[in-house]
């Protein structure tokens, strides 16, 4: 397989892997895009893995958590407060508004959680695939898993 059509068949799914990870199309993309070079620059060790998505995803992830360019490490979600007075409609909207707040409760989250959170529940990875890609032990993984699961079960309340 070449350079080229690894990046045809799986650009896409990386994309969105990447929205699930940093909450923004744009920053995904740059993301992305980042990765994307440095797989260019390496894929000979890239075509020799076993299975050459599962590396691309490592280096993504890697990059996604040790990103510290500009101000995005830094970057703060300005959003209004929801007006409760307003009755709850049920229209196509609805879903949109909580994939907002799905994005903004994950945004809250240590970078590694975050990661172990996308990967279990987006990717729909089984642990030691998530501890290869985030070069961890599987007892980590579960144990971040657990520790956001506990962060996201308290924002909940917060907004009940």
């Amino acid at each position: 397989m070449t350079y080229e059509e690894f990046a045809d068949a799986r650009l896409g799914a990386l994309l969105r892997y990447a929205v699930m990870l940093t909450g923004d199309p744009h920053q995904a993309q740059d993301l992305v895009q980042e990765t994307m070079v440095r797989v260019q620059l390496h894929w000979r060790r890239v075509a020799r893995s076993d299975v050459p998505e599962r590396y691309v995803r490592r280096m993504l992830t890697n990059q996604f958590i040790d990103w510290r360019r500009g101000s995005w490490a830094r970057r703060v979600l300005l959003r209004g407060e929801v007006d409760d007075s307003v009755p709850a409609t049920a229209d196509h909207a609805q879903s949109a508004v909580d994939r907002d707040q799905v994005r903004s409760w994950l945004a809250r989250l240590p970078r590694r959680q975050r990661a172990a959170l996308v990967l279990r529940y987006y990717e729909d990875l089984p642990d030691g695939e998530i501890a290869e890609i985030l070069g961890c032990a599987v007892g980590t993984v579960r144990s971040s898993i657990s520790r956001a699961l506990a962060t996201l079960r308290a924002e909940l309340v917060e907004v009940s």
